[in-house]
């Protein structure tokens, strides 16, 4: 008995059909994807416009400095005594000037520099009293 070893062949990869199972995925996966346009959202941004209340001096001018006190100015342009310049002093100030003046338009003059949280308290103490024209004064574009 003569037992004898088969040859083996020997194993490879071949480069062929595997570039052409790749070329065929990549076909695959370039006409089964989507492209998508992503939503744009339009957004019409306020100009800043002089209104007559402003032209004519007849509304009140809140300002917040950096350090997040409050000061107000009524709507004769003369500053109005507030007790102490934090919120209970401006909502003071506030409700003392809302049995007169609360359709007038109340303008916030905030540092750049001020909290977040000191405008937005002073956005809410202004709602609670009943001020509703509420509006923000803003730096004019600068011409070239």
């Amino acid at each position: 008995m003569e037992f004898r070893r088969k040859r083996r062949s020997s194993v490879e990869i071949g480069l062929i059909p595997m570039i052409d199972v790749l070329l065929v995925l990549l076909f695959f996966f370039m006409v089964a994807t989507t492209f998508r346009h992503h939503s744009e959202l339009k957004i019409n941004l306020p100009e800043a416009a002089g209104s007559e209340a402003a032209q004519d001096n007849q509304v009140l001018n809140l300002f917040i400095d950096a350090n997040g006190a409050y000061s107000l100015t009524g709507s004769d342009g003369k500053a109005l005594a507030l007790a102490n310049p934090n919120l209970d002093g401006l909502k003071a100030a506030l409700a003392q000037q809302s049995a007169a003046a609360r359709q007038l338009p109340l303008i916030i003059n905030a540092d750049g520099k001020a909290q977040h949280q000191a405008v937005v308290s002073a956005l809410d103490a202004a709602n609670q009293l009943g001020f509703h024209h509420l509006s923000f004064a803003i730096n004019p574009p600068e011409r070239p």
